[in-house]
This record gives structure tokens, C-alpha cells and sequence, in this order.
């Protein structure tokens, strides 16, 4: 669900006095582009040891072994986690052993290999199910990622429901992927948008998310943790206010399941939507997890072979969720695999992630606002403010493509530039684009502190222009 960060050489300015320099200027002090693998005696995130004094980071970057290596010269620190996450071997190894040893396709065959890989594909379900507290396997449906399962909320359960007149409450801060097919589906049904705008903490007013919704009210569509502002909304109680008027919410999950503990039978939220990539799973694959009297009330999404019970030269009749969303061969492989992030992630402890997370995001956010110029966008850390574990930023005068593209040419260091598919968020906060440092829980304060001393570096070449 993540944008595309923007490509050389676009070198577009913020402000007026925003200076840009162009790729040549780049290319006189590039450094080597070779691309060659850490020794495992070079590498500090390969030091072995269960120490407690050792950082959840350091434990487990052996795991990562992307990680271990080179680009353009320097040491990869990567920090754009919340664009796409890094795999760990053992879902490399899950995604080989499917192709490499029981190949088939799901659901249609009686023999082994296909017996195996259908046994393997339904408890992959079963535990991502177990991993959100879902109450029953069949209330996940597996997608191709995030954005198919919002879409497959709009189309299916939008277009039934919806009428003139009726509101669907959305926050600005919402990626496109929940902005869009709400679009879509308010043209053909004559439903009317509301957007709810930022406090002056820089976080959606949930105060003015209540007062909002009305009778009219038939959808709140929200994120739990926003992608730019790194903002968690009280989820629990926008879905309490909600259903006192009758209203569904739809979450988007995609940056918090990653990051904590996210209980959707505590939450109480009709749909949530996550996206395996961004959980140390593969790409081609998320889920959409539905509430049962919800999914069955709902018609299919796709037609095609696995989502009907019989087909007849005039009409079908329809499988029972989760198979009436999942039309034609589903991504066997990948689900499988995502089944393996799942207990990998389940193995180290959501809890512990989270804490750890919490503690790095803090300290990434003390060093970059220790840095001149620099504007982090959304609410400052507290002990009641727990942020996600990113910073979005501009400095001052400077483009954040010309930030991110000589962090990565000069330092090995990535980050993301662009707007993040939130472009009314950015143009809400006056700005067209923003960088973005994202950690995940192989990162370490190393990784910060080589990341500030690159970014100073990058500001005090980009002032010698001036």
C-alpha cells in the first residue's frame, strides 16, 4: 500500500528558497555503487549472544541477512520498514520448501502434494487468525494485499449497503488505499464523505470524529497508526461511538499488527485489513478479517472457479466465506510463508516487539529533533503519547528526494521520500512531500545514530550550496 518514492531526476522544491542540486553534482563525489555482502566477522549485528544487555535488534539481525551487506560503499542501514519489511530466513525457507517440495494447487485434488499444500494454506488461516484473536479461521479472507481488501469492504459491503444520503467518516491522515475506493463507491451510490482534520497535537481530533457521527453515519473508516504522522487513534473507543448509531468501522491495521499486540475481538471492529509485506511476510498477499454475520451477509467480490457451490448456464450459487472472496487460485506459496512470519513474530513476542519499538522510536525521535531545521510531523512523545516507531520530516529548505537520494548514494542509508500515498495529508500540512525514517524491530540505535550523522553530513553538503 505504500507510494512510490519519487525517481531521479525529479528534484522539485518545497518552498521558494528550496535549493536542488542535480545529479551530476552527485555523481563527482559518488562513491563505489558495488554491492557486496558483509563477512559475518565484519558485521556488529552478527555478535552472538543471549545477553540480556543486548538489544532485541542485535539478536535477531543474524536472521536478516539482507541486512549484511554493502550498498555504495557504506554499511546498510535500512529505515523504510514501513514501506515493505525485511524476511527473515525461515520465511525464505517456507516460501522454497512450498515450491520445492509440495507444489499444488489448493482445494481440487485428492492427491498428496495438493492434500499437503491445502493442509498448509488453511492453517497458515488458522494462525493469523490466532495471531489477531480472531474468533474463528473463517473471518479472515485472504487478498493480495491491504488495498484489494478495502476495496473488496467498498464493493461488496459498500455498494449493498450504501444509499444516498448516507456518510462514510474518514480521517485526512488516511492512506489512499482507504481513500480512494470510498471515492469510488460514493459516485455510485450518492453516500457523502466526511473527512475529520488534525488537533493541534498534529493527530486526527477524535473529539471531532464524535461529534461527527450521526444516524447518518454508516462507515467510519480509519487507520490505527498513520504511515506519516505516526499516530495511534483509540480504536475501541471510535468503534463504541459508532455502533451506538448503528455504523460498521473498518480499520487499517497495516502499521500497527506489524508493531504491537492488536486483539480484534477487543477492539471490536467490524474489519480490519493488513498487509503481509510490511510483517516479515512476503508480498502478493494481506487479509481482510471480517465479523462473521458480516462476511455472510455480504456477496462475492470476484466471480471465477473456488468461490461458488454450484454453477448452472444461468446462474450460481455462492461458497460460504472465506472461500466466496478468494476466487481462482489463491498466492499458496506466499500465504504460506505469511504463516511462518507470523510465527516468527509470534515466537519473539508482540509485547516485546512493541516495547522495544517504542523505546527506539522514542530515541529516533529525540536525535532528529536534536538536529536543526528539522519539522517532524505529528505528536511529540510523552508518557501518554506512545508513538509508532517512524519519523516523517522535511529540514528546512531542502527537498526530501535530495535527502533520500544522497543518504543512500553517499551513505548506504534508506529512507523514504515522497508523500506516502497521503497526498491530503501532506497538503494539509502545507507541505508536497515529506522523508521518512521507518524502524522495525531488527533495527538498532546504531542504526539511528549512523543514520543522524549521515543526514548531517547530507544537510551541511546541501548548505555549501547556499
Amino acid at each position: 500500500m505504500e507510494g512510490v518514492a519519487m525517481k531521479l531526476p525529479s528534484f522539485k522544491s518545497l518552498a521558494p528558497n528550496a535549493i536542488s542540486i542535480g545529479h551530476r553534482s552527485f555523481s563527482r563525489i559518488r562513491r563505489s555503487s558495488s554491492l557486496s555482502v558483509y563477512s559475518a566477522a565484519s558485521s556488529s549485528a552478527t555478535v552472538a549472544t543471549n545477553s540480556e544487555s543486548v538489544s532485541l535488534g542485535h539478536r535477531v539481525r543474524k536472521d536478516f541477512r539482507i541486512l549484511h551487506q554493502e550498498v555504495n560503499g557504506s554499511k546498510l542501514v535500512y529505515l523504510d520498514s514501513a514501506a515493505t519489511s525485511q524476511k527473515p530466513a525461515v520465511v525464505l525457507e517456507a516460501l522454497q520448501n512450498y515450491y520445492e517440495f509440495y507444489n499444488s494447487n489448493v482445494h481440487r485434488g485428492i492427491h498428496y502434494l495438493s492434500a499437503k499444500a491445502t493442509d498448509e494454506f488453511e492453517l497458515a488461516r488458522k494462525k493469523v487468525a490466532r495471531f489477531i484473536n480472531a474468533s474463528d479461521s473463517k473471518e479472515i479472507v485472504f487478498t493480495r494485499n491491504a488495498t484489494e481488501a478495502i476495496n473488496l469492504v467498498a464493493y461488496s459491503w459498500g455498494l449493498l449497503n450504501l444509499k444516498p444520503g448516507d456518510e462514510v467518516i474518514l480521517t485526512v491522515a488516511e492512506h489512499h488505499s482507504c481513500i480512494v475506493p470510498w471515492q469510488l463507491v460514493s459516485e455510485k451510490t450518492g453516500a457523502v464523505l466526511k473527512y475529520v482534520m488534525l488537533n493541534e497535537d498534529e493527530v486526527p481530533d477524535v473529539d471531532k470524529l464524535r461529534e461527527m457521527i450521526n444516524p447518518k453515519t454508516k462507515l467510519v473508516a480509519v487507520h490505527h497508526v498513520s504511515n506519516v504522522l505516526a499516530s495511534c487513534l483509540p480504536i475501541e473507543e471510535i468503534v463504541v461511538c459508532a455502533h451506538n448509531v448503528g455504523a460498521k468501522v473498518l480499520v487499517d491495521a497495516c502499521q500497527s499488527v506489524p508493531h504491537m499486540v492488536v486483539d480484534v475481538q477487543k477492539l471490536n471492529a467490524d474489519f480490519l485489513v493488513a498487509s503481509s509485506h510490511k510483517m516479515c511476510g512476503p508480498t502478493g498477499i494481506g487479509f481482510l478479517y471480517g465479523k462473521s454475520d458480516l462476511l455472510h451477509s455480504m456477496p462475492p467480490f470476484l466471480g471465477g472457479g473456488e468461490m461458488i457451490s454450484d454453477v448452472f448456464l444461468d446462474h450460481s450459487t455462492y461458497a460460504e466465506p472465506p472461500s466466496r472472496f478468494e476466487a481462482g487460485t489463491p498466492a499458496i506459496g506466499e500465504a504460506i510463508a505469511l504463516g511462518a512470519a507470523v510465527d516468527y513474530l509470534s515466537e519473539i513476542g508482540m509485547p516485546k516487539i512493541h516495547e522495544y519499538e517504542v523505546e527506539l522510536g522514542k530515541y529516533l525521535y529525540e536525535k532528529l529533533s536534536s538536529l536543526p531545521d528539522v519539522r517532524i510531523y505529528g505528536p511529540r512523545p510523552s508518557e501518554s503519547v506512545h508513538r509508532g516507531a517512524l519519523c516523517s520530516f522535511n529540514v528546512e529548505g531542502l527537498h526530501p528526494t535530495d535527502l533520500a537520494t544522497f543518504l543512500d548514494q553517499q551513505h548506504g542509508v534508506a529512507i523514504r521520500s515522497g508523500h506516502h500515498c497521503a497526498q491530503p495529508l501532506h497538503r494539509y500540512l502545507g507541505v508536497n512531500a515529506s522523508a521518512r525514517a521507518s524502524l522495525y524491530f531488527y533495527n538498532t540505535k546504531e542504526d539511528v545514530d549512523s543514520f543522524i550523522v549521515a543526514l548531517a553530513d547530507t544537510v551541511s553538503f546541501f548548505n555549501s550550496f547556499k
